[in-house]
């Protein structure tokens, strides 16, 4: 026995608001886009990504502790407004 299962590992991000490790489907995923923040929610956006739950507590924090400008190593402020209705629209969809 090698010790593999068949199933395929689901791989692991970190939340850059609440710095807790979650599976990437269950993570927004944030790019860069001249000086804004864009949510990324295909995943197919180029650039450097940095992840957090789709909930206002997470983005609160990371904005908070200034986490997108060491994440996409570059320097901010960042405008995070188009990324806070995204992340409001996601959370109104999934209480509905």
């Amino acid at each position: 026995m090698s010790g593999r299962t068949n199933a395929r590992a689901c791989p692991e991000r970190t939340c850059v608001g609440c710095r807790e490790r979650a599976a990437k489907n269950d993570l927004l995923r944030i790019v860069l886009v001249g000086e804004q923040c864009v949510p990324d929610q295909r995943g197919t956006l180029p650039g450097r990504g940095a992840y957090v739950h789709p909930a206002l507590v997470c983005l609160d924090l990371a904005v908070r502790r200034r986490a997108f400008s060491r994440a996409f190593k570059a320097q901010g402020p960042f405008d995070s407004a188009e990324l806070r209705e995204a992340v409001e629209a996601l959370g109104a969809t999934t209480a509905s």
